[in-house]
């Protein structure tokens, strides 16, 4: 299973280390055990060194199960085994590594803010889902994990986050010996993945390192992996610990998870943002026509039998314009959904300084925001002073010439993904926040972290440096260059919106029932088909709300792995709904 694109974190690609030539005679032959098939949990490893009949490596990735992603590694003559096997059958564009554990050299310092652990719960083996999940990896039985806590052959590892206890990363690591017999004595990495939503940095190279001194320990020779050729990030990482290229090869069944590893990717597909991406994907899984409009916009058009559908990312002409028109004003949209019964603050429109005076007076605490805008864009929230409410409108002034103050309530952000209305998806939004390190200004704290955060959205999220920014950060007794001493924890925004920094955290299965039904109401009030509910909440398990605005375009991809995508497509195209989900949501 090849290290995810985006779970690691790195400078620019050096390439091959100067010197070294990969041998395609140095590639590991031999083996105590024939035909060894290692049943990993989410598949097979197939070591292909112990095959003598190429034939027999190919039909033992034939017999692959549904649902499972079979992988054949040290392939010294693919060509053959391809041959034996061409429709399908398919050579993996990743590249081999290999690190010499004899001549590793451990890290100078101990990673901070989180720790290195195996596998200690059930509990822990489902966060592992969580996180390969997020990541469209195949996840694991968790009783596969737990079974194998404590085996020889396989390891689990978990970065553990100090302050919150959960798991922020994950990496599996395959004895060799133990496996099959190897003489050789190797040993192999599989399943890195870093959670997307995690601030803290480093935690790929601290299990990349943890995983290597514990195989050093148990006496391996080397440590093996399997990277996207093109995964320049992680191939960065890997160089800098060591890793060199090896001349093997890796092959995979044609299957829908490899799908595209082994078919044509279109340019226009490649430059969709997230957001667009995740619906062209699960339309073309259903055998759905696609026909991109304007990529960089997010354009696009399905098609299906005699149905054709106009999409802007997941807004299409199922939302009305009068919808449209609601949810654009946040002064309309709370007049509309206030008048259903949902519990919303209150709020002014800023016409004269003495009424926005009074009504910072009357609530102590406001959010200043423009009455039109999306993505966070010129919104102050906690403003407790004249001197930063004036600042803050002013701001918001240069986006819309209309601007609002309301009152400020205590909570934390939830945003509800109401599709054909029902609820599909539920998360805790929160804002960006940077982490000290002693030695690191805020600036480049801040830098690092839109670093990281723009590699795990595939760009969308990035913390702007403006003036609500340099605000946060005076309240909180820092400038941009100052130097945070240790683990102190830094919130840089008061808006908890993803592409301002935020991140996002899956909480679709504990909502309150109050929640779900305040907002489907609110969704059928402004009567828009599919749109995300922003509520400020205490907790989502409790049913105390307040309703902040409604979202014409969420973006679906933002709450894998909840089926948002799927259910989109489900109000689009009913006819494609496979019939045991059309059982499930009895439509």
């Amino acid at each position: 299973m090849s290290t995810d694109k985006s779970s690691l974190e790195g400078t620019e690609n050096r390439g091959t280390p100067h010197g070294t030539t990969p041998r395609a005679d140095l590639a590991p032959r031999g083996a105590a055990q024939s035909n060894v098939a290692f049943d990993c949990g989410w598949g097979r490893l197939l070591f292909g060194q112990t095959f003598a009949d190429a034939s027999d490596l190919a039909n033992c990735l034939r017999a692959e199960g549904p649902g499972r992603r079979d992988i054949a590694f040290y392939i010294l003559d693919p060509h053959v085994v391809l041959a034996a096997a061409p429709q399908e059958l398919f050579l993996d564009p990743s590249h081999t590594y290999r690190l010499d554990l004899k001549t590793y050299e451990p890290a100078a310092t101990a990673p901070r803010g989180f720790h290195i652990r195996q596998l200690e719960s059930l509990q822990d083996a489902e966060e592992i889902n969580r996180i390969y999940s997020a990541r469209r990896m195949v996840t694991v039985a968790p009783n596969f994990f737990w079974e194998n806590r404590d085996s020889d052959a396989i390891t689990y590892l978990v970065a553990v986050d100090d302050k919150t206890n959960t798991i922020v990363g994950t990496v599996t690591g395959v004895h060799h010996r133990d496996a099959f017999g190897d003489p050789e004595n190797g040993s192999s990495l599989w399943c890195l993945a870093v959670d997307t939503q995690s601030t803290l940095p480093g935690i790929g190279e601290a299990l990349v390192r943890s995983l290597s001194e514990h195989f050093r320990e148990r006496g391996c020779s080397y440590m093996d992996l399997s990277v996207l050729h093109d995964n320049e990030m992680a191939i960065t990482l890997y160089e800098k610990l060591g890793f060199i290229r090896w001349a093997t090869f890796t092959v995979k069944r044609k299957n829908v998870i490899n799908e595209q590893l082994f078919t044509e990717t279109f340019d226009d597909y490649d430059a969709l943002n997230p957001y667009a991406r995740i619906i062209v994907d699960e339309a073309q899984r259903r055998g759905i026509g696609v026909e991109i409009i304007d990529a960089e916009g997010g354009f696009f058009r399905l098609t299906y039998g005699g149905r054709s559908v106009a999409c802007r990312e997941s807004l299409t002409a199922l939302t009305t314009a009068i919808a449209m028109s609601i949810c654009d004003d946040k002064r309309v949209t709370r007049r509309i959904v206030k008048a259903a019964g949902v519990r919303a603050p209150e709020q002014v429109t800023v016409d004269e300084e003495d009424e926005a005076r009074a009504f910072l007076g009357r609530y102590g605490s406001v959010v200043v925001k423009p009455a039109r805008g999306e993505q966070g864009k010129g919104i102050a929230v906690g403003l407790t002073n004249w001197d930063d409410t004036k600042t803050a409108i002013d701001y918001a002034k240069t986006l819309c010439n209309e601007v609002v103050l309301e009152e400020f309530v205590e909570g934390v952000d939830l945003r509800i993904v109401v599709i054909n209305y029902r609820v599909v998806a539920a998360a805790i939004r929160k804002p960006a926040t940077i982490i000290g390190n002693g030695t690191s200004t805020v600036r480049e704290l801040i830098e690092r972290q839109t670093k990281r955060r723009l590699a795990a959205t595939g760009g969308e999220s990035a913390i702007p440096m403006d003036t609500e920014t340099e605000r946060c950060l005076a309240v909180a007794g820092y400038s941009y260059e100052d130097v945070p001493e240790t683990e102190a924890s830094i919130a840089v925004r008061k808006t908890a919106n993803l592409h301002t920094g935020g991140t996002i955290h899956d909480v679709t299965g504990i909502l309150h029932r109050t929640l779900i039904d305040a907002a489907v109401n609110a969704a059928k009030a402004i009567e828009i088909p599919v749109t995300g509910i922003d509520f400020i909440v205490r907790t989502p398990t409790e049913p105390d709300y307040w309703f902040i605005e409604a979202n014409e375009r969420p973006g679906l991809a933002n709450h894998e792995p909840q089926p948002t995508a799927a259910r989109f497509i489900d109000l689009l195209f009913p006819q494609t709904v496979p019939a045991t989900v059309r059982k499930a949501l009895q439509m």
